[in-house]
């Protein structure tokens, strides 16, 4: 197993296709339609103009079998120091500890890059990212009842957070 940088140009369409599955098949995301690889494009342009690491699992024959990224909470500056984050493991590679590795390389590089809090909006019936949340230490920070409606029914959405130790000297503006 490889991890690395993803790139637009090499990694945008296996993206694309892990996370319309996940739209198609799953609450993991609330969307009802899948995305077009201009979406990706937009995407990936969003993350590096913030420095965003957008990190991929490799197989050993080149596959794309998981990533993980960040992004901004909210748009207002005092929150600058806060992201919210997401990871996304195939369907054929789940439950084999991709998801963890990619959180631990993920919180490794909010550290590098001196952010505060790391945010997960997470569907409170997924219960594999739940658990793999509180075992890399977030704490529940609060559910939005109904907050989404997806197959037929109303979905909660929770919150998790982890506390980082950084910014060493954070400053206002």
């Amino acid at each position: 197993m490889e991890f690395v940088t993803c790139t637009e140009e090499i990694h945008a369409s296996a993206i694309l296709s892990i996370l319309n599955e996940a739209i198609a098949n799953s609450t993991a995301l609330y969307d009802y339609k899948p995305r077009s690889l201009e979406n990706m494009s937009e995407w990936f342009k969003a993350k590096q103009a913030s420095s965003f690491p957008v990190i991929g699992a490799i197989s050993p024959d080149g596959e794309l079998l998981g990533f993980a990224s960040y992004g901004t909470f909210r748009a207002w500056p005092a929150y600058k120091y806060s992201i919210e984050h997401s990871v996304y493991i195939r369907r054929d590679h789940r439950g084999k500890g991709l998801g963890r590795i990619l959180m631990e390389r993920l919180i490794a590089k909010a550290l590098e890059q001196q952010y505060h809090v790391m945010i997960g909006g997470i569907d409170e019936s997924n219960g594999a990212s739940v658990m793999l949340h509180r075992r890399l230490g977030f704490s529940h920070a609060g559910t939005i009842k109904q907050a989404g409606f997806k197959f037929g029914r109303w979905l909660d959405l929770a919150f998790y957070q982890l506390v980082l130790q950084t910014p060493h000297a954070p400053v206002d503006g």
